[in-house]
């Protein structure tokens, strides 16, 4: 559940490639504990929202306040762990199941234990897996391993683009579960990307639509996917 704590700010962001918005301006607050999907045609810059919220891509104008401090203030690293981006194509590196999975804390001189590292996997219905080879895995199980890496940085916020997007429905559905079960136990504030309607019904509190870049609607999934 959220609450009237306002975890993250977005004022006037945008982001502008040659005479392009890729991004209009845009300004909405999430709250702590808030889970909002970011929904709208293909091309309406829902991607491209993610990027800026954790600096992957830098904002052209505007800004955004994590918990009331401009996140530029916020050294890249450091925000970048708390703010956790899973994209749509996991990306893991060669090696073990187990290398993908320290490899943020490693970045800050923390080494997970064997049993920190178990304990995320079996979080992400891998156990067993430590020492599995990513060249062995399966599109979802390498999603998977791609939250676990995520979730290995203690995020206090999760932007997930398309998490679901490569599953078949059974699998789908069991992913959303996971999901959702996670997102409760950390208390964690999500945003997740989707093209799918039935999902965002599903898994979110409130709905951002984007439209051409731009805010089109927001609020609860009944105000924004029944009106």
């Amino acid at each position: 559940m959220n609450t009237n704590k306002v975890h993250l700010r977005v004022d006037q962001l945008a982001r502008q490639v040659g005479e392009q918005f890729i991004v209009e301006p845009l300004s909405f607050e999430v709250l702590c504990g808030d889970v909002m999907a970011v929904v709208g045609p293909s091309g309406s810059g829902k991607t491209s929202l993610l990027r800026l919220l954790n600096r992957l891509d830098e904002p052209s104008q505007g800004t955004v306040c994590l918990e009331g401090e401009d996140y530029r203030s916020i050294p890249t690293r450091q925000l970048r762990q708390r703010i956790g981006l899973l994209m749509q194509a996991p990306n893991l590196f060669p090696g073990t199941v187990s290398d993908n999975v320290c490899f943020g804390p490693r970045q800050r001189g923390v080494e997970l234990s064997d049993e920190e590292v178990c304990y995320l996997l079996e979080h992400v219905g891998l156990d067993g897996y430590v020492q599995r080879l990513v060249g062995q895995l399966s599109g979802g199980e390498a999603q998977r391993v791609s939250l676990a890496r995520t979730l290995a940085n203690s995020p206090e916020i999760l932007l997930l683009d398309e998490p679901t997007s490569a599953l078949d429905e059974d699998h789908k559905l069991e992913a959303e579960e996971l999901i959702m079960q996670i997102v409760a136990e950390r208390k964690l504030t999500c945003l997740v990307v989707t093209h799918d309607m039935t999902q965002a019904r599903r898994m979110a509190d409130r709905v951002l639509l984007l439209e051409k870049g731009e805010v089109a609607q927001l609020g609860t999934v009944e105000e924004v996917l029944d009106a």
